[in-house]
């Protein structure tokens, strides 16, 4: 494990050092997105109580468009958000994060070079990622027994009212885009249209659009397909076994989710030894095994066992990735229409 030891032991002590029984942070994740000590695993959040005295008050949203809206309207405060990249990008150009001082955080020394600095934050001041993961198809092997290698499948009238889809813009356009041969960070008004009616006609078929009732709707058997995130995938098929899961040869999109902080936290300090802590091969281990995404942390991987390491689903291999993108920050007045369209589409 390298440095681990050492690096763990110097965490301990700079967390040993600022007990606080007066300070509380707000964070703001994914449903189901962090260890919580369900089933015997670790419960992170009150480990960073104990080891800290720093409180955490841990709040969640379904979607990227739901944080930034609960941020951009200061509905409430927050101390550390785990948004998703494009959607980082678009905080960064509305001066909505703060930058990090990583003098506080010296455990992202441990998050392996492809994942910093990328489009969505160039310098790397202002991020720290967490996860990493593909978008695919989870669908129900009972339900259908034909090869499921295209986005088309999802249009499909035999599976009306057995289809589900996500119930928020930028993945649901994406999807459309790749569908139609576009990438998914189109600004071209035509393509956005023609991506908007092929969603029109989708809604001919689906049963709902959903983000976190995705779980209990695939696991249960009440839906054929839909699609989702690598990692919640793994989760549902531990779930149900019946489930499967797959990225389909038109491409996808490669996230990664990270750890930021919102504009005028007042917080700052205790924010960033959460992100550290985050960050710290023991913790960032415990969960990723918990969530069964992909970890950016290079300790971490080495320590996974060789089954999850050679999973092609958390793992996928080169071929997968080539024919991904990662979402970037669409210009305002593209997203505006993608907005405007998504409206039209719902409506």
């Amino acid at each position: 494990m390298k440095r681990g030891f050492l690096l763990m032991a110097a965490a301990g002590l700079l967390f040993a050092g600022c007990k606080s029984d007066k300070v509380v942070i707000n964070v703001y994740n994914w449903g189901e997105y962090i260890s919580d000590g369900t089933d015997g695993t670790l419960n992170v959040n009150k480990k960073f109580t104990e080891e800290t005295g720093i409180k955490v008050n841990y709040t969640t949203f379904a979607s990227n468009e739901e944080m930034y809206a609960k941020i951009k309207s200061n509905a409430a405060d927050y101390d550390v958000i785990i948004p998703s990249d494009y959607m980082i990008g678009r905080m960064i150009e509305e001066g909505m994060l703060e930058k990090l001082n990583f003098e506080n955080i010296p455990n992202a020394s441990k998050i392996d070079s492809r994942f910093v600095k990328r489009e969505y934050d160039p310098t790397g001041e202002y991020s720290v990622p967490y996860t990493w993961g593909t978008v695919g198809i989870i669908y129900n092997t009972k339900k259908v027994n034909e090869p499921v290698d295209s986005w088309n499948i999802l249009w499909d009238e035999k599976y009306e009212d057995n289809i589900l889809m996500f119930n928020n813009s930028r993945d649901a356009f994406a999807i459309a885009c790749k569908k139609l041969g576009y990438s998914l960070n189109t600004t071209k008004k035509e393509e956005l249209l023609a991506a908007a009616e092929e969603l029109k006609k989708q809604k001919e078929v689906i049963q709902a659009y959903v983000m976190d009732e995705i779980f209990d709707k695939m696991q249960n058997g009440e839906a054929a397909l839909a699609p989702y995130y690598a990692g919640d995938a793994i989760t549902m098929i531990d779930g149900n076994p019946d489930l499967a899961f797959s990225v389909p040869k038109e491409g996808s999109n490669v996230f990664i989710d990270a750890m930021c902080i919102p504009k005028g936290s007042e917080n700052k300090e205790a924010a960033e030894k959460y992100i550290n802590f985050l960050c710290r091969t023991d913790i960032a281990k415990a969960n990723i095994e918990f969530l069964g995404y992909s970890t950016p942390q290079t300790e971490v991987l080495e320590q996974l066992d060789e089954e999850i390491r050679n999973n092609p689903i958390i793992y996928p291999p080169q071929e997968v990735l080539d024919r991904c993108e990662t979402m970037l920050s669409l210009p305002r007045e593209a997203a505006q229409e993608m907005e405007n369209l998504w409206i039209r589409v719902k409506l």
